[in-house]
């Protein structure tokens, strides 16, 4: 039953251009799947494995700001852009990763949150390559890709954007779940359960972390430059660590630990602070409220509570 609901929703997702013409309701959709990409990797190191990475929104805007400045200052294709953003964004992973993945709880979760606050402090005082407060301006839209039956497919328009944030979505959505349900993925869970008893069986604590949180980045940076394109301005506020708690209640209120809470977290979110735009309560505030909400009602997110309630229909439907 899951693989053609699963099924639905893509199509449906795939189709939603032709039923919704409105500029708005695309920008919000499009900043959706943007959004649910970063909650959705920021879920692998977190949710499983159990590692409370507070800089994931410094990786967000390493891989924005490295796309904008190739781009714009390298003189660089807006492909190539991507992919060595993306490693450049996997290369400081893997640098911050070896030292902070040393600690352990809480020492971790205030070490990656330093790194983070260091992040915004360097992009906004590096004023003669990231122009500071004054942040990059004029980041292009990707350049046509050629079609194997003749033309090009540009993304100047809002409906073939959102077709690539999706495409995007559903390959990270794709990786991290096959990730998930390997060898791999047992022992983030096995980490995440007991990281000694883990390490008691065999599994190599640091190395099996290591590899979760430069996944969890490379995403995290891909997303970024996704949304360095789409907008085409960047600015120091994008690696805040306001950036990296958006990210978190967006994992808190869908779901830890499960592959679509992140996703329906940065869905729900992102459409009700873009509905209420207007509104003069801060968008972290009403955050803040939603998430004390859950935490009391439903602990384990939206998802947790979904499959709660599955798991009593389906058990009363065996009696």
């Amino acid at each position: 039953m899951r693989r053609p609901v699963l099924l639905l929703l893509v199509l449906l997702a795939f189709a939603i251009p032709f039923f919704v013409t409105s500029r708005f309701y695309l920008h919000i959709l499009i900043l959706c799947c943007i959004w649910g990409m970063a909650a959705t990797s920021m879920n692998l190191i977190m949710g499983y494995t159990g590692q409370v990475n507070l800089a994931h929104g410094a990786f967000f805007g390493i891989g924005a700001y490295s796309a904008g400045l190739l781009i714009l200052k390298g003189g660089m294709n807006f492909w190539p852009a991507l992919v060595l953003a993306c490693l450049i964004t996997a290369a400081l992973g893997f640098f911050i990763g070896i030292l902070a993945l040393r600690t352990k709880g809480s020492y971790f979760a205030i070490g990656t949150m330093c790194f983070n606050v260091i992040v915004t402090v360097i992009i906004d005082s590096w004023e003669e390559l990231t122009e500071g407060a004054r942040g990059l301006l004029g980041i292009p839209r990707p350049e046509p890709i050629p079609l194997p039956f003749g033309g090009h497919l540009p993304f100047t328009s809002m409906p073939s954007y959102y077709y690539l944030v999706l495409i995007f979505l559903l390959l990270t959505l794709l990786v991290i779940y096959r990730i998930v349900h390997s060898m791999v993925g047992r022992s983030f869970m096995a980490i995440r359960g007991n990281e000694e008893l883990a390490e008691s069986i065999g599994i190599n604590a640091m190395r099996t972390k290591l590899v979760s949180f430069l996944i969890s980045t490379v995403f995290a940076g891909l997303a970024g430059v996704l949304y360095a394109s789409y907008i085409g301005f960047l600015s120091p506020e994008i690696s805040d660590y306001h950036i990296t708690f958006e990210f978190l209640i967006f994992c808190m209120i869908g779901g830890l630990g499960t592959l679509g809470g992140p996703l329906i977290g940065a869905f729900l979110l992102t459409v009700a602070s873009e509905l209420l735009h207007g509104v003069s309560v801060p968008r972290l505030v009403a955050y803040g409220f939603l998430l004390v909400l859950t935490i009391i009602f439903l602990p384990g997110g939206i998802m947790g509570g979904a499959q709660m309630v599955w798991r009593k229909v389906s058990g009363r439907g065996a009696r």
